[in-house]
């Protein structure tokens, strides 16, 4: 089965190494960066039907997927925000695209976050979809939030402690974080998962997504701190899941209205993976939300 008709599949250079992606339809760009466990394939569901209106390019973030894999430095900025926010439009200036509409999901959606504060002129609508903002969810960490994401806290701990406790059995760990994450018992078809485990179940991909979260502990917490008071200045979307824990502990427009001058946002009746999830729901909404005049 083809997840993606009609795409085509590249793997372009950066300044520091390979980036792999799929583009197809037509129309505005439309960049779309994925979270974690997984990699660009998480929008199978609503990819092509957003490629009706949009050009859509959808990318495997640094450490994930097909892309590259740094081994992670002893501060972990190779991993900063800020750098993979850089692939992000370095791949899209290659590919002529000047401007652009932003989606992100989980990790993705924290890139672009920093990518649009970054790049300001080259976003022209950003969607993020089940986060609030990281300095927050750190700085009102309690035991609750602690149980639910665990993984934060176990992710960021120091090579290669994380790395080989999940490199024990990979696959019944990615499996807990899709199972566990998610409200759809049928969100995920045995075909994505076995994806999934393909791109997730090696050494280089588990450290480098370790990485991604020990970045976002450290320097990525300086950064954000230093830019706490900037604001995004283009229309935002967020989305979040009502059965998740970003709806039970967070606020979540009253903490990015500190954070946007123009925002909306909508949740639905699922779990973490909205796109996989509710993607008919979704896909309207996003697609509503990028063709309004605003």
């Amino acid at each position: 089965m083809t997840l993606f008709p009609d795409f085509t599949t590249y793997t372009l250079q950066t300044a520091e190494g390979m980036i792999h992606l799929i583009k197809g339809g037509q129309g505005f760009p439309l960049l779309l960066l994925h979270g974690y466990p997984q990699n660009h394939v998480m929008w199978h569901k609503i990819a092509p039907l957003l490629a009706k209106d949009f050009t859509v390019i959808a990318t495997d973030l640094r450490g994930y997927g097909q892309s590259f894999k740094p081994q992670g430095q002893s501060d972990h900025r190779n991993y900063r925000k800020r750098v993979m926010a850089q692939d992000q439009v370095q791949i899209m200036n290659q590919l002529g695209y000047d401007q652009f509409y932003l989606i992100g999901h989980d990790r993705g959606a924290r890139v672009a976050h920093r990518l649009t504060l970054d790049y300001s002129e080259k976003v022209k609508k950003l969607g993020l979809i089940d986060i609030a903002p990281t300095l927050d969810m750190y700085q009102m960490t309690d035991q609750e939030f602690a149980t639910a994401y665990y993984h934060w806290f176990f992710l960021i701990q120091p090579y290669p402690l994380p790395e080989q406790l999940i490199l024990h059995n990979a696959e019944y760990y990615l499996r807990h974080c899709l199972r566990s994450w998610s409200h759809q018992p049928d969100a995920f078809t045995e075909e994505i998962i076995q994806h999934y485990l393909t791109c997730f179940c090696c050494q280089e991909t588990i450290h480098s997504t370790c990485e991604d979260y020990r970045a976002s502990a450290t320097i990525d917490l300086i950064d954000d701190q230093a830019d706490r008071a900037r604001k995004i200045q283009c229309p935002v979307l967020l989305l979040w899941g009502k059965q998740g824990v970003i709806e039970k502990k967070y606020d979540v427009l009253k903490l990015w209205q500190e954070r946007a001058i123009n925002l909306q946002g909508k949740s639905f009746d699922c779990g973490h993976f909205l796109a996989e999830e509710l993607p008919q729901q979704s896909y309207e909404v996003i697609r509503d939300f990028l063709l309004k005049d605003n």
